[in-house]
């Protein structure tokens, strides 16, 4: 299964949360980009509906998909820097 992680990180003079290479909205305060990470982590747990699905991968190549509602990843919200 896969595991989503949730890295709280400084952030353009404040904080936010970071997944991959992607970052949240800057926060005023660490506890309030801590509290939007474990609030977006428990949304992205939460079950869907099945639906088809159409992206672009890289390369530039388009793919159809059904996604499972119910095939939702592990999450963690990790609140120290990473190693």
């Amino acid at each position: 299964m896969v595991t989503v992680r949730y890295e709280i990180v400084e952030h353009d003079g404040g904080w936010a949360y970071k997944v991959q290479d992607v970052l949240s909205e800057t926060y005023p305060s660490h506890e309030a980009a801590l509290k939007a990470a474990n609030d977006a982590a428990a949304r992205q747990t939460l079950a869907g509906t099945t639906d088809g699905i159409v992206y672009q991968d890289e390369q530039g190549r388009w793919h159809e998909e059904v996604a499972d509602g119910r095939d939702r990843p592990a999450t963690r919200v990790v609140d120290e820097p990473s190693a």
